[in-house]
C-alpha cells in the first residue's frame, strides 16, 4: 500500500484515476477497481483450503501482475510464492521483495537464461520449467557464470497441448540431466491442466483431470524408481484446485483468477451445479465505466472499449444489473441495451471483465475501494512485461 506522500503531485485523471479518500462516484473512469472486502475474503478463503489439505498455494502472478496484491497474497492466504510466465515478470516480483518465484513456463532465449540465472542474486529462490533435455546445458552454463543455483521442474503436458513431454520416459530423462548439471537443482514436476480450467461443468472437468493425475503418478512413480524424488509437483487452477487437492500426488496450486473472478470463469459449475460466482468465489474486480451517450432511447454508450479490457472470453457482464447489457464494443466504446431507458449520463456502471488477466494488463493501476470510498491505489507492477 503507497503512504500519502507517495500520491503527491499526482493528477487525478492524468497520472491516476483516483487518490485514496475520494469517493467511489468520483473516480475517473474507465479504471479498474478492487472491492477490497470480497478481494480479501477470497484470498483467505483459498488460503483456508489449501492449509486444511496440506497443499502449499503459489499465487499466480500472471492473473494480476501486481506485489502488492501478491504480498496480500502471501499475508492473508498465506501463499507460499509466485509463479510467472515470463523473465521480466518474474523480475518485478523478485524486485518487489517475492522470495519464491517459479516461471511456470520454458526460458529458451540466452539473453533470457542469463537474467534469469542473475535473480538469484536479489535474494529469492528461482525455479524454472524445462521440457527440452537441450535446454539443461544452456541454463547449467547461465547459473555457473553467476555462481546461482536455478531449481528446474520438469514439465508435463498432461492436457493442455502446448509446453511439455508426455512421456514418462522423457520426465526421467531430462530430470536425470538437471540433477548432473552443474548450477542446477531438480525440484520436480509442473502438471497444469490449463484446457480444462474453464469447461462448465464440474463432470467433465474431472473427467480431464483424471488422465492428467494418471499421467502424473506415472512420472513420479518412473523418478523414483531411478532415486530422483520429485519435491514438488505443482499444478491446478481455479477450475480444479479441488481435484488436485485431492489427488494424492500434487503438493502445490497454481490458482490465480479465483482472487479477482471474471464472466468467464464465473460460468462454470461446481460438484452441485452452482456458478463458482454464486458461493464459491466473489468478483472482487470489475472495470468502472460511465455513460458517455444517450442520444438513441434504448442504447446507452459508456466509456470502457476494446482498449480498456480483452474481450477474447466474451463480452464484460454488468455486475448487479439485469435490466441493462453490455452488447457491443469498438475501441473506445461501450454498447448497452437500454431497453427502459433507465441510465443517465454520467452513471457508472461495474463491468466484469470476459478475462480478467489480459484485461489487467491494459491498465496502470488498480483503485482499491471499500464503503464507497478510495482507500488504495495499487500499480499494475509487472505491465508490459512480456519478455
Amino acid at each position: 500500500m503507497f503512504a500519502k506522500t507517495e500520491f503527491e503531485g499526482l493528477e487525478v485523471g492524468y497520472d491516476v484515476p483516483a487518490l485514496p479518500g475520494m469517493d467511489e462516484k468520483d473516480i475517473q473512469t474507465p479504471c479498474l477497481i478492487l472491492d477490497l472486502d470480497a478481494l480479501e475474503r477470497n484470498i483467505r478463503k483459498m488460503g483456508d483450503y489449501a492449509k486444511a489439505h496440506n497443499m502449499r498455494h503459489r499465487a499466480h502472478g500472471k492473473m494480476h501482475k501486481s506485489v502488492d496484491v501478491m504480498k496480500l497474497q502471501e499475508r492473508l492466504g498465506g501463499a507460499s510464492g509466485v509463479c510467472c510466465q515470463k523473465v521480466s515478470e518474474a523480475e518485478v516480483f523478485v524486485r518487489g521483495g517475492i522470495k519464491d518465484v517459479l516461471v511456470s513456463n520454458q526460458v529458451r532465449d540466452p539473453a533470457k537464461i542469463d537474467r534469469l540465472a542473475r535473480l538469484p542474486k536479489l535474494g529469492s529462490r528461482i525455479l524454472v520449467c524445462v521440457d527440452d533435455v537441450a535446454n539443461v546445458a544452456d541454463l547449467s552454463a547461465a547459473a555457473q557464470k553467476h555462481g546461482t543455483t536455478l531449481e528446474c521442474l520438469v514439465e508435463i503436458d498432461c492436457g493442455a497441448g502446448r509446453c511439455g513431454v508426455k512421456t514418462a520416459d522423457a520426465v526421467v530423462e531430462i530430470a536425470q540431466a538437471i540433477a548432473a548439471a552443474p548450477g542446477l537443482k531438480f525440484s520436480g514436476i509442473q502438471a497444469y491442466q490449463g484446457a480444462m480450467q474453464h469447461i462448465e461443468s464440474f463432470e467433465d472437468r474431472q473427467a480431464k483431470i483424471d488422465i492428467a493425475v494418471t499421467q502424473v503418478k506415472e512420472a513420479v512413480a518412473a523418478l523414483e524408481a531411478v532415486n530422483l524424488q520429485p519435491k514438488l509437483v505443482t499444478g491446478g487452477g481455479t477450475g480444479s484446485y479441488y481435484f488436485e487437492s485431492t489427488s494424492g500426488v500434487y503438493n502445490e496450486l497454481q490458482c490465480g483468477s479465483y482472487a479477482f473472478m471474471d464472466a468467464d470463469y464465473g460460468r462454470i459449475r461446481d460438484k452441485n451445479g452452482n456458478r463458482i460466482d454464486q458461493g464459491e468465489w466473489e468478483n472482487a474486480l470489475f472495470i468502472l465505466t460511465s455513460v458517455m451517450s444517450h442520444a438513441k432511447p434504448q442504447l446507452a454508450v459508456v466509456d470502457a472499449g476494446l482498449k480498456a479490457q480483452s474481450v477474447d472470453s466474451g463480452l464484460p457482464v454488468i455486475h448487479g444489473r439485469s435490466d441493462v447489457k453490455y452488447v457491443k464494443c469498438s475501441d473506445e466504446h461501450g454498447n448497452v441495451e437500454d431497453l427502459g431507458g433507465v441510465l443517465r449520463i454520467n452513471e457508472k456502471l461495474r463491468l466484469v471483465p470476459g478475462h480478467c488477466d489480459p484485461t489487467c494488463n491494459v491498465h496502470d493501476w488498480y483503485v482499491g475501494v471499500r464503503n464507497g470510498k478510495v482507500e488504495t491505489l495499487w500499480p499494475v507492477s509487472a505491465r508490459g512485461k512480456a519478455y
